[in-house]
């Protein structure tokens, strides 16, 4: 995982795919779900969410991570909309939280990039 949001490549459907929503592909989600970033996230997290959610953060990630919208079109319509929403609920997790919390590389969420300092009286 990267600051830029790319994930990948990760073993998903026929292949090895890189994903990434960029600030385009966020508003883009944004528009086709009628909710922010984060409202998804939550949505896909809590169990509140919509079959669109997951299709279109694959989808749009697939696009964001260098695919033709023609292919990645056809991926989501083969592995995701033909098979049981749960099976990619877990992928839109991920690619979705790497957009929005994204950490450099070799850094785990949580650790800061330098010691804290610490007063003494």
């Amino acid at each position: 995982m990267a600051r830029s949001g790319e994930i990948g490549p990760l073993d998903w459907a026929n292949g090895s795919y890189t994903f990434r929503l960029g600030w385009g592909e966020l508003i883009k989600l944004q528009e086709e779900v009628d909710a922010g970033p984060w409202v998804v996230l939550q949505r896909l997290s809590s169990g509140a969410w919509g079959v669109k959610d997951i299709s279109a953060v694959i989808r749009l990630g697939l696009i964001g991570g260098g695919l033709e919208p023609g292919k990645a079109l056809g991926l989501v319509r083969d592995y995701v909309e033909d098979r049981p929403p749960a099976e990619n609920l877990a992928f839109a997790q991920g690619i979705l939280f790497a957009a929005v919390q994204g950490a450099p590389d070799g850094e785990q969420p949580g650790e800061s990039e330098a010691p804290a300092e610490t007063m003494s009286n």
